[in-house]
């Protein structure tokens, strides 16, 4: 189903403050981490949102994101200070890891020819199983 245009404006008004708070947050205790915000979906009731983070180095992702959900209470408090004059009520938040820039990477890889050719090398073809 569609999301309509009062979903996307508090997903947008969402995603562009919490970007701040989690920014500031990444300067305070993680140098060397980008944290960025790739998507907010909100539900129909606007009482929940996902939260879609995308983080650089990959390999920090499910830990930072564990450690970010595990504070959304905090996270909550914070945007509701940001966006009290435009949001009655701040949804519940639920993050999750966007892995979309490691399927983008793992494409070029494949397309400049520095993953393994599946025609050449049959062996790392995924095996059938007989019934």
């Amino acid at each position: 189903m569609e999301e309509t245009n009062r979903q996307k404006k508090i997903g947008g008004v969402i995603q562009k403050d919490l970007v701040e708070v989690l920014q500031g947050a990444a300067q305070d205790g993680m140098r060397g981490v980008i944290i960025s915000v790739t998507k907010v979906r909100v539900t129909t009731d606007l009482s929940q949102a996902k939260v879609f983070l995308s983080i650089f180095p990959s390999q920090k992702r499910d830990e930072l994101v564990n450690g970010i959900q595990s504070n959304s209470k905090t996270i909550r408090h914070e945007l509701a200070k940001r966006t009290k004059n435009q949001l009655r009520r701040v949804p519940n938040l639920t993050f999750y890891g966007d892995d979309s820039l490691d399927y983008i990477e793992k494409i070029d890889a494949s397309l400049r020819g520095e993953d393994v050719n599946p025609i050449k090398n049959p062996d790392r073809l995924p095996k059938r199983k007989k019934s």
